[in-house]
């Protein structure tokens, strides 16, 4: 079986729901004809990311916003990943990521690791998530994260002691020492780490980050997608919109298992009882 996915690399406006609401909407129906099974976006694209004193006008509340709605309803015929500020139960806030099936809401994941260093100042204006869970659906047992969650490698070693297929992964990652002759380091640094995950977990990594200025940040874009043997099978423009349909071949994934089983071998009681250790060495030392 053939899963079609498309990266859609866009550029959305800061604060502006409801134009970022219409952008997502245009590109659901070009997804539904090139007969995708599922489009994904990038991290906080319903509300773009530099939001500060904005977060709390944007937030929106699954089952109750109109802009979260219309991503809803437009999922009927095509899954939809997506970004967003969630308001939960008691006004919390988080940077959040759901993903609507058939019409309905089928996973939501809140950002667990906020950055708060360098450029960062995430964890000053949302709540940090507290969970790594997986959800069943057409394609496979998938898994997501947002942005920073992906660099703490126990996050996706987690959800493939799950069953993880297809890990999704969002992001608003700003370049960083842009050169003409080369890309930026920071995405050959993604692009380094999704093959690393996809190959170890035998898993496919579908990345999309956006593109676009907000403050003078500029996104590099470059969403990807890796297959369990490590290589790339769809790869996007750097610094511009684009959409790419990466098919995801499950195929690719009985293959990379059975050549090499990982997840078959691992030792979880080991893995336990020295995280224990390891956690009560660093709780009687102060850590």
């Amino acid at each position: 079986m053939k899963t079609r996915v498309v990266l859609a690399q866009i550029s959305p406006s800061l604060g502006d729901v409801d134009r970022n609401v219409r952008i997502h909407l245009d590109e659901i129906r070009r997804a539904e004809r090139a007969r995708a099974d599922l489009i994904v976006f990038p991290e906080l694209s319903l509300t773009g990311y530099l939001l500060q004193d904005l977060v709390t006008e944007c937030a929106q509340t699954p089952g109750v916003s109109p802009a979260l709605a219309a991503i809803a309803k437009a999922s009927r015929k095509v899954a939809v990943v997506a970004g967003f500020v969630e308001r939960a139960a008691g006004g919390a806030l988080y940077n959040a990521a759901a993903c609507y099936a058939d019409g309905a809401l089928v996973h939501l994941h809140r950002k667990v690791y906020l950055p708060t260093y360098g450029m960062f100042d995430e964890g000053r204006y949302v709540g940090a998530g507290e969970v790594f869970r997986t959800f069943a659906a057409p394609w496979g047992r998938t898994g997501i994260l947002i942005c920073e969650d992906f660099w703490h490698l126990s996050a996706s070693w987690l959800m493939a002691q799950e069953g993880m297929e297809l890990l999704v992964v969002m992001s608003c990652s700003p370049t960083k020492a842009v050169s003409a002759a080369a890309e930026p380091p920071s995405h050959s640094a993604w692009v380094a780490l999704g093959q690393v995950v996809a190959q170890f977990l035998g898993c496919f990594v579908v990345y999309v980050n956006r593109t676009g200025y907000e403050d003078g940040w500029n996104y590099s874009g470059g969403s990807f997608a890796a297959s369990p043997d490590g290589k790339l099978v769809a790869r996007s423009k750097l610094l511009k919109p684009d959409r790419l349909v990466a098919s995801l071949d499950a195929s690719l994934l009985r293959r990379a298992r059975q050549a090499s089983p990982l997840l078959r071998d691992e030792k979880l009681d080991l893995v336990r009882r020295e995280l224990e250790r390891i956690a009560a060495a660093r709780y009687a030392s102060g850590i």
